[in-house]
């Protein structure tokens, strides 16, 4: 398979603190890829910072064969990279259709516009005259879901998909991942919910105080084996 993501050495900091370490890794096109860690393990930094929302402090990160190095996060977007950030941080007094809208005006060339993200996300057409702000966490997320796909992208990265959602929310934000996979659109996700991660990923990155401690095809590997790494009673590099 194709690679459209690369990360080699990649170092991200906060001040003095180094959140991100020497991380290498690489995501194939069309492949669904669980970021997964405790709290302070780095994901949402690297998510970040493969978005263009956070610095770069060392190493190569190369999406489509080029360098990202300078490019921001607008920039990005235009090439093809989307980001649900945590929080979702929607438009809270603009409707659902109008948040869509606003991404879908720096949208690129493709197949997904507010027709067929509705089509494909039935649960929010009913919602579709609803601000953001009178929506539930679940509905909220799925609009954040939605409305970054209005821009046509090949790589989605979702941060915290299932954090603060009630059982039944992430059963339907989970049904919004079988679009995107259904659809092909390569995802990297950060993901707290193991049995999610494992059952929806095609792969799985631990990480552990900034470094991968596992990276594996989730077929091939066990839950013990991911709750070993991620609570640092050992490791294995990729």
């Amino acid at each position: 398979m194709t690679t459209l993501l690369r990360a080699e050495s990649v170092e991200a900091r906060h001040g003095l603190l180094q959140a991100v370490r020497g991380i290498s890794f690489q995501v194939a096109e069309g492949e669904v890829v669980a970021l997964i860690g405790a709290n302070g393990a780095g994901k949402t930094t690297l998510l970040r910072t493969v978005a263009g929302a956070h610095p770069l402090a060392g190493g190569v990160i190369s999406y489509g064969g080029s360098s990202l190095a300078g490019v921001p996060a607008h920039q990005r977007v235009r090439l093809g990279i989307a980001y649900v950030p945590e929080g979702r941080r929607l438009f809270p007094e603009l409707t659902v259709e109008e948040n869509l809208l606003v991404a879908g005006r720096r949208a690129r060339p493709g197949p997904w516009n507010l027709a067929s993200v509705l089509e494909s996300f039935p649960a929010l057409k009913p919602l579709r005259a609803r601000p953001a702000s009178r929506l539930s966490g679940g509905q909220q997320q799925a609009t954040a879901i939605a409305r970054a796909l209005m821009t046509n992208p090949r790589l989605l990265l979702i941060d915290e998909v299932s954090l603060g959602l009630s059982p039944k929310a992430v059963d339907d934000v989970y049904a919004c991942m079988t679009v995107l996979r259904e659809s092909g659109t390569t995802v990297l996700l950060v993901e707290q919910d193991l049995n999610r991660a494992l059952s929806t990923a095609d792969r799985v990155i631990c990480l552990l105080e900034g470094r991968i401690v596992l990276d594996s095809k989730t077929a091939g590997v066990t839950r013990d084996e991911v709750v070993t790494a991620y609570f640092g009673f050992a490791g294995r590099q990729p």
